[in-house]
């Protein structure tokens, strides 16, 4: 059976055995027992989680066709698809899971927003992104690409870049590199006045991120706040504690 690729779904299949094993190598190293697959698409990597002994396995995946694929190709997949978007569900199992999957690229922020909302059941997510979405997460302060991602991931979770994977690894190729992630929620989490002042400040204060920040977020703050010298940093030069210790000083 064959099946179409859905360009506005932004579809581009794992055809890379090797990268396969490589995600299943980075995902057994820590235990879980139920695990959800997002975007399964052509089951690339699909055939290597169904396995995995005593675990408890959910795969979301919107394209009716893509599911009938998967049922017909491994048949041990019915009744454990989810067919939706991954960001119109609820979480998908009660208790603590681990996410997995090759995200489709013009929604991979997006996903990784619902795994925030997740993240007291998410204790670990290994997913596939656009290289440079994939650098965004993980980079640091005082760097160009450092931003709202990776402040609002970096404050729950610990990061990791794992590997490249180029473009011929995909049917159809895409034209920029992928790159493959870990996030391990943090044992101490960042602590916040609440997580929408932080998710507030860390979106004025980026949004204008050539301004000194005293510009960016002055609508947040009472005036006699805004003349601390944190202030007149930018976004980018401040650490994720810094924009944590400001949550409790906003109006």
């Amino acid at each position: 059976m064959q099946y179409t690729l859905k360009k506005s779904l932004g579809q581009h299949f794992l055809k890379d055995e090797s990268v396969c094993k490589r995600i299943l190598s980075a995902l057994q190293e820590t235990r879980f027992q139920q695990l959800v697959e997002v975007g399964p698409g052509g089951g690339a990597l699909t055939k290597y989680l169904l396995p995995i002994p005593a675990i408890d396995f959910i795969a979301v995946e919107l394209d009716h066709e893509k599911v009938v694929f998967l049922e017909t190709t491994y048949p041990h997949i019915k009744g454990k698809i989810i067919e939706k978007s991954i960001l119109d569900i609820e979480a998908p199992f009660e208790g603590s899971f681990t996410v997995v999957g090759n995200f489709p690229y013009n929604i991979s922020s997006q996903i990784l927003f619902k795994v925030l909302e997740w993240k007291e059941q998410v204790p670990v997510m290994i997913g596939m992104f656009q290289k440079e979405v994939a650098q965004r997460i993980v980079s640091q302060p005082g760097t160009k690409v450092y931003g709202i991602l990776s402040v609002l991931v970096q404050a729950f979770y610990e990061v990791e870049y794992l590997f490249d994977v180029p473009p011929e690894s995909f049917t159809p190729p895409p034209k920029v590199m992928s790159g493959v992630i870990r996030l391990t929620r943090k044992v101490n989490p960042i602590v916040v006045k609440s997580e929408k002042a932080l998710t507030i400040l860390v979106k004025a204060a980026f949004n204008q991120r050539r301004k000194m920040l005293r510009n960016a977020v002055k609508g947040l703050f009472d005036e006699e706040i805004l003349h601390d010298e944190i202030f007149n940093k930018r976004a980018e030069q401040l650490s994720i504690q810094q924009f944590a210790a400001l949550t409790f000083t906003m109006r």
